[in-house]
């Protein structure tokens, strides 16, 4: 059953992406591909790189993002382990403090909370705590945010609970060329780096050029994208919340409204200055995500507006649109209103333009 809702969700995706000329020639692959090849290149490039966590080896990983890579590089780089996140995320870091590279895949970034000292105390905190002596190249990566009929327990998004931390870099991957080339990013990284994939992107797939499927292909951390151009508002998002946004600048196309839509790809170093110069231009700003409100990603970006002069280009207040301030709903229905839809974005940003 979730996998045939995931599937048709999947699908939906798929139909909402351009099917223009250029895009239709260019080579497809999915967001899981793109993972899965990241981890390929950059295990075959480094042999301190290896990958541990729960069925990520014989099993070809639980969302099968590991395919094949038991098979090529053996038991002693793609290691399966027990049921037990505190245990392996705390060798994960042992092991990159004493020079190795470990990738630490959580099955999914709830189950992150049983290791989060290791997260934050061990990892993050390290490299400032040993004075510049001691850094800790690791990478922690899984599925993160709203899947679909899991529940309260298995649905929140860890975006703004991670940026929180001093020491950690958060990226939130959207599509294929973000996942593969943010990945490959992190894993040559020399810092911790938390990446926040999400599962119902996995199977979907997305139109890329030759230049992402090179060996040496990377996104720079910290850096955002401007996805589609416009000159009448800003629509910032990360992640699964970019296909929203992306739904609702082509719904306010049709009223005459051109809507500029930024994703983010990095939470912690946030490109500011990319929002910014959006802002100069459009003068009008709607931050999505499918986190919760308070002390969401999206009100930090108010506050970052607030403190600086950028805050003058606004002719009207920033709005957040956000996952609904309750823990996720197992029901079918109350799970569609609990995370903000294309509507809901496109109804924002009416609001804010001062439009019925």
């Amino acid at each position: 059953m979730l996998r045939s809702r995931l599937s048709q969700v999947a699908c939906a995706a798929q139909r909402a992406f351009s099917t223009s000329p250029r895009a239709l020639a260019a080579k497809q692959m999915t967001v899981r591909d793109g993972l899965n090849s990241a981890l390929d290149d950059e295990l075959a490039r480094d042999d301190r790189v290896f990958l541990l966590g729960e069925e990520v080896a014989q099993y070809d990983g639980a969302y099968k993002v590991s395919r094949g890579l038991w098979k090529k590089y053996g038991d002693k780089r793609i290691i399966d382990t027990p049921i037990t996140e505190m245990g392996f995320a705390g060798i994960a870091v042992g092991a990159a403090m004493a020079g190795l590279r470990p990738i630490c895949e959580f099955m999914t970034f709830n189950f992150s909370m049983q290791a989060i000292d290791h997260v934050i105390n061990s990892a993050a905190k390290t490299f400032y705590m040993s004075a510049g002596a001691v850094n800790v190249p690791i990478v922690f990566r899984g599925p993160n945010g709203a899947s679909a009929g899991v529940a309260a327990q298995h649905s929140q998004c860890f975006a703004a609970w991670y940026a929180h931390c001093p020491g950690l870099k958060v990226v939130s991957p959207y599509d294929t060329e973000d996942a593969r080339g943010l990945l490959k990013s992190a894993i040559r990284d020399p810092d911790p780096v938390v990446v926040l994939e999400n599962e119902l992107m996995y199977g979907v797939a997305f139109p890329v050029d030759e230049k992402v499927t090179d060996v040496d292909f990377l996104v720079p951390l910290g850096k955002a994208k401007i996805m589609r151009p416009g000159k009448d508002i800003t629509i910032v998002a990360h992640s699964k919340a970019v296909e929203t946004a992306l739904l609702s600048a082509a719904e306010l196309a049709k009223k005459g409204i051109e809507a500029e839509v930024i994703n983010l790809r990095s939470i912690r170093p946030l490109d500011m200055q990319t929002i910014f110069t959006s802002v100069r231009k459009t003068h009008h700003l709607i931050t999505v995500e499918n986190g919760w409100p308070q002390h969401g990603v999206g009100a930090e970006i108010c506050a970052r507006f607030m403190e600086d002069p950028a805050f003058f280009e606004l002719d009207a207040p920033v709005w957040r649109c956000c996952g609904v301030d309750v823990p996720m709903p197992y029901a079918k229905t109350l799970e569609l209103n609990a995370l903000p839809r294309e509507p809901d974005v496109t109804a924002a940003a009416l609001k804010v333009l001062g439009k019925k």
